[in-house]
């Protein structure tokens, strides 16, 4: 009779921007005695490590961490191939470990590991450089509007802030003569391990501080230095991201330096922001403020005793 296998958990740690997350979760592998695996989309990036607050070799304390650093910034990646990347990886990791933890503040990529990514059509390259360069010119209203008739319902749930939603949902509908909302599964994907979801939040003030002491540290590391080598890359769709949108402005002579330092730590406010409404939206987490090890470490071992 062949041997029953013991349970996996996917131990799934997400938050916004500078809540964190990279602290607790090595804390959480050292006592699993486990890796990480990061589910933030722009650390993927060789070439982006300051402004992406990509852990150091000091924070990870020698936690393996996969998908930092994975990436040359010419290749384009995306939640799909991502989706089936991180199942192949963690197949390998369950051959070792019990539990894995899943970190970042990315909630598609999250979302394709834990729930699976949507079959979405082909589409006609044209069409998304026609919608970028008409983003361009014309802002995100006008897209908006033309959003709100081919797929009225996908309007209403859309982040109205974030071009790279609006313009891949027109792609689909332009491309395809569908509404973009006819491709979006309903359910879930089963996965062969179990998942565990936990939300890292703190006081909005306490948050927003945090978030301009960063940008501050990004700043005396140099953010404007990589932001500048990055500069002949910035139409890829890495960089269409805060922290490096308002330093490419400021290189085009948009406005001063003084602004631009305002608009990084006010955008990655309203990031953060966006970030928590999508999780709180889309998934079912339990928050917990970050130093609040014994309470998630005590939910954790619950979890996992209602399976064993």
């Amino acid at each position: 009779m062949p041997a029953v296998q013991a349970p996996r958990f996917l131990i799934v740690v997400v938050g916004p921007t500078a809540v964190g997350k990279t602290d607790l979760c090595v804390r959480l592998a050292q006592h699993f005695g486990t890796e990480i695996v990061s589910a933030d989309s722009r650390q993927f990036y060789k070439e982006m490590s300051i402004g992406t607050a990509k852990p150091t070799p000091e924070e990870q304390q020698g936690i393996r961490h996969h998908f930092v650093d994975s990436h040359p910034i010419t290749e384009v990646y995306n939640a799909g191939a991502y989706e089936q990347d991180v199942l192949a990886l963690l197949e390998r990791l369950f051959e070792q470990h019990q539990a894995v933890i899943l970190t970042g503040g990315s909630g598609l990529y999250v979302r394709a590991v834990t729930d699976g990514m949507d079959v979405m059509p082909e589409t006609d390259p044209a069409v998304r450089e026609s919608l970028t360069s008409r983003y361009k010119q014309e802002g995100l209203q006008p897209l908006l509007e033309q959003l709100q008739q081919l797929d009225p319902a996908y309007y209403e749930r859309v982040d109205k802030a974030n071009p790279q939603r609006v313009i891949r949902a027109l792609e689909v509908c332009l491309s395809s003569g569908q509404s973009y909302s006819d491709f979006r599964r309903s359910e879930a994907h089963e996965r062969p391990f179990h998942i565990i979801k936990i939300g890292l939040s703190r006081d909005r003030q306490e948050l927003y501080e945090r978030i301009d002491r960063r940008m501050d540290l990004m700043l005396e590391q140099g953010l404007l230095e990589e932001a500048r080598a990055l500069y002949p890359y910035r139409d890829h769709n890495a960089l269409q991201t805060v922290g490096y949108k308002e330093i490419f402005d400021y290189l085009d002579g948009h406005y001063d330096w003084e602004e631009a330092v305002r608009l990084l730590k006010r955008n990655s406010r309203r990031y953060a922001k966006r970030q928590l409404t999508w999780f709180h939206k889309h998934a079912d987490y339990t928050w917990f403020h970050p130093q609040q090890w014994e309470e998630i470490l005590t939910f954790i071992r619950e979890q996992m005793m209602q399976v064993t």
